[in-house]
């Protein structure tokens, strides 16, 4: 149960530090507040970490769809954890950007 949840955790949660610490770089250069930037990226990438957690938004949904459908309470459990676990993780990463950039506000 643990194991399905934790790569979409992780995932989102790489995306979300990753791509707001690498991209508040350009921050550090030009205006000189890169947690500033830091914390606007965190906010921005939330929903596109989960995305990417998940592998994209089609393939989810039609499998939701043929398991309400079909009845399939396995599968409808396991995408639904896949999106809880892509869900917290993004937002554990927007907690902890937020948290370390708390004085950037």
């Amino acid at each position: 149960m643990f194991r399905i949840a934790s790569y979409p955790f992780f995932t989102a949660l790489g995306v979300v530090i990753g791509g707001a610490i690498i991209g508040s770089l350009p921050g550090l250069v030009l205006d000189g507040r890169p947690l500033r930037a830091a914390y606007d990226l965190a906010r921005g990438l939330k929903l596109w970490a989960m995305v990417v957690a998940i592998g994209g938004t089609f393939p989810t949904i039609r499998a939701l769809e043929s398991s309400i459908l079909g009845g399939e309470l396995l599968v409808l459990g396991k995408q639904l954890l896949l999106i809880a676990g892509a869900f917290l993780g993004a937002n554990t990463g927007y907690w902890l950007i937020t948290t370390l950039a708390g004085s950037a506000q």
